[in-house]
């Protein structure tokens, strides 16, 4: 059992390698897209890092960048990939309201949905695209703070956020006045998303945009206040599946 494990954990991360690295045009969208919140020297806390797609990206934009990543083969991913990288801290840790350690739930297939939330793999289970998914193994991890990745590194000029159904939960350690950053939302969590577009107008945050799946492209050509964007995520069908809110503290960004 322990060896197909580690097969199973090796395939699913060539898996996430092949598809996050694999065409140079969506690495050409995605820099188009962080170029409005990041320049060089900027320092960037990318938060559920995975294999290190957008870490990839914040580094071609000149920033420094700390990528947070629990699960154990990614981890080790990330360290072969930028340990070398000096600009890159890696941080082996989840990230939640307050400091301790979590159950991670491994999904060894795909493990880009990894999450240390049951709520997500309830609403999950049965729903339309997210049919086959199995969570199969449990890690213990260590937990941090936004607000001690800040202590610890300084404060960055944006964070992504992408923890699967995690997100309210690491939003709720950060209390500094970061400029901008983004979370992902499903439509199985919905309410999810609306509480964590509540959370970030209550951190100071006024303007906010999104975008669909893996588009790397915002829907809005204007920014909405928080109300418009909470409309606009009700009024999602569910076969939008997925995506990102962007929440920025002003109206600056660079097109």
């Amino acid at each position: 059992m322990i060896l197909f494990d580690r097969w199973r954990t090796l395939r699913g991360v060539v898996r996430s390698l092949r598809i996050y690295y694999g065409r140079g045009a969506r690495r050409a969208d995605m820099d188009r897209l962080y170029r409005r919140f990041v320049t060089p020297d900027d320092l960037v806390f990318d938060v559920g890092a995975h294999v290190g797609d957008r870490v990839a990206s914040f580094r071609r934009l000149g920033a420094r960048v700390v990528a947070v990543e629990p699960q154990p083969a990614l981890a080790r991913t990330l360290k072969l990939i930028y340990g070398r990288d000096r600009a890159v801290a890696l941080e082996p840790v989840a990230v939640g309201r307050n400091a301790g350690s979590i159950d991670l739930k491994v999904n060894l297939a795909n493990p880009t949905i990894s999450t240390a939330s049951d709520a997500f793999i309830r609403a999950a289970d049965g729903a339309p695209g997210w049919e086959g998914q199995q969570w199969s193994k449990t890690v213990r991890v260590p937990v941090t703070t936004l607000d001690a990745l800040i202590d610890r590194h300084g404060l960055p000029s944006f964070i992504k956020l992408d923890v699967e159904g995690f997100e309210v939960e690491a939003l709720a350690g950060l209390t500094r006045p970061v400029p901008a950053l983004s979370f992902e939302f499903t439509t199985i969590q919905r309410d999810l998303a609306a509480t964590g577009v509540e959370r970030c107008a209550a951190l100071g945050f006024r303007l906010f945009n999104a975008a669909l799946g893996e588009s790397q492209a915002l829907v809005h050509s204007e920014w909405q206040d928080a109300r418009g964007i909470a409309g606009w995520l009700a009024a999602l069908p569910m076969s939008a599946n997925s995506g990102d809110i962007y929440a920025l503290r002003t109206g600056l960004t660079r097109d």
